[in-house]
């Protein structure tokens, strides 16, 4: 209890205190450049889902995982510059369940670190939660996230946010913990569009891409109404089982 209190008292006085380690961070954000060195970055990965790959140099090298060769999912690109490691699941849980937002700006600025100048998109979409839980959570963490990289860099993220085009429908159980096929099957028909995205391009904002699920619901329900090009822009990618 003394902890937590004196962790709120750091927080709302020195902001600069890194979230991780609790030393100053000597910089605005509140992670020190030691700690960030432990974030790990998805450098090679699959461009239609970024999972990691075999790092190999050249031109033979792959672009997607055989994966996505062999079934290609229903958005065309996937940019997750940070790989869901310890340190970054840390940070994103205690954003995502523990209602720091105070920890927005940083994850965008990570964001923004290793993505330089996205495509040009139409619209940024976050992943809507259902109405029962956002009332318990509070927030969408997804629209916070969208709305920050917007606010941090409106020249390279210039599109509108557009939150109410596609709204969750129905209620799902949460997703952690279950197997990839019974993702899909949780979360088929959960979205629809509510107005037509003809020939737009478009990218789906959500906090970390797991088993793709999300994002594929999600893509079906934009594609259904007209979309061009869909991209799904997340913080982290979990690597593959046993990596």
């Amino acid at each position: 209890m003394v902890n937590k209190i004196l962790r709120s008292i750091l927080d709302g006085v020195f902001p600069d205190y890194c979230r991780l380690c609790g030393l100053r961070s000597m910089r605005s954000l509140p992670l020190c450049l030691a700690c960030e060195r432990e974030l790990q970055v998805n450098s090679a990965c699959c461009y239609s889902c970024a999972i990691p790959l075999p790092p190999v140099s050249g031109p033979d090298s792959p672009t997607q995982c055989g994966a996505c060769l062999q079934a290609p999912p229903p958005f065309q690109r996937t940019i997750a510059p940070w790989l869901y490691c310890e340190t970054m699941a840390y940070l994103i849980r205690r954003w995502k369940f523990h209602g720091e937002r105070q920890l927005t700006p940083l994850l965008a600025t990570l964001w923004l670190q290793q993505v330089y100048e996205p495509d040009p998109v139409d619209a940024l979409i976050p992943v809507p939660l259902h109405w029962r839980r956002l009332w318990r959570r509070g927030f969408n963490q997804s629209e916070l996230l969208c709305r920050q990289l917007r606010a941090l860099a409106p020249g390279d993220v210039a599109a509108g946010l557009d939150r109410r085009g596609i709204r969750r429908r129905r209620a799902t159980p949460a997703q952690s913990g279950m197997a990839a096929a019974r993702r899909a099957v949780n979360l088929r028909g959960a979205f629809t569009a509510h107005r037509r995205y003809d020939n737009l391009r478009v990218a789906i904002i959500d906090d970390v891409f797991t088993t793709g699920a999300t994002a594929a619901a999600m893509a079906v329900a934009l594609r259904n109404a007209g979309a061009a090009h869909i991209e799904v822009w997340c913080l982290a990618r979990t690597p593959a089982p046993g990596a």
